[in-house]
């Protein structure tokens, strides 16, 4: 089963490092992952992809710009994008991405924070709980095997 996990940071640059830690480290697998930071004062998050250390990352970027347009830009929009957004937000509740997963990453990432997202397998958030200790928050949904596979049908490279 797939996890995706949000590990949000209360520095806009808490995720940038903990990425650097996940890529020293490398005894973390993930499938793939990518970094927001949110400098207090800008408009936008700026948002990058990391490269898995186990294989080339499995999501094309159209996957985290979908996620996080959702999640970021969309609400700037308002109403006008209505039926679009609710659109785009039930093709990801199809693969386990909820609005309520959406939402909570939405109020807790916002100017002045960061956060790391990874889309892994097993145990992974509870090995990086060890790595990160008692200090970001944890935002998580499971994904079973037929949404996983749902994601990557749609998202894969």
């Amino acid at each position: 089963m797939a996890t995706l996990s949000v590990w949000q940071f209360d520095t806009d640059d808490g995720a940038g490092r903990a990425a650097l830690l996940l890529e020293e480290k490398r005894r973390v697998p993930f499938d793939d992952a990518a970094v927001v930071e949110w400098e207090t004062g800008d408009n936008r998050p700026r948002t990058r992809q990391l490269t898995s250390p186990i294989s080339a990352p499995s999501l094309d970027v159209g996957f985290w710009g979908l996620f996080f347009g959702l999640v970021f830009f969309v609400p700037l929009l308002g109403a006008a994008m209505g039926a679009t957004t609710g659109a785009l937000s039930g093709a990801l509740a199809d693969v386990g991405i909820d609005d309520h997963f959406i939402n909570r990453v939405r109020d807790q990432v916002t100017p002045g924070t960061s956060a790391l997202f990874l889309l892994s397998f097993g145990v992974v958030p509870e090995r990086l709980r060890t790595d990160f200790g008692d200090g970001p928050p944890l935002i998580s949904t499971d994904l079973d095997p037929d949404q996983e596979a749902a994601l990557r049908a749609v998202f894969a490279n």
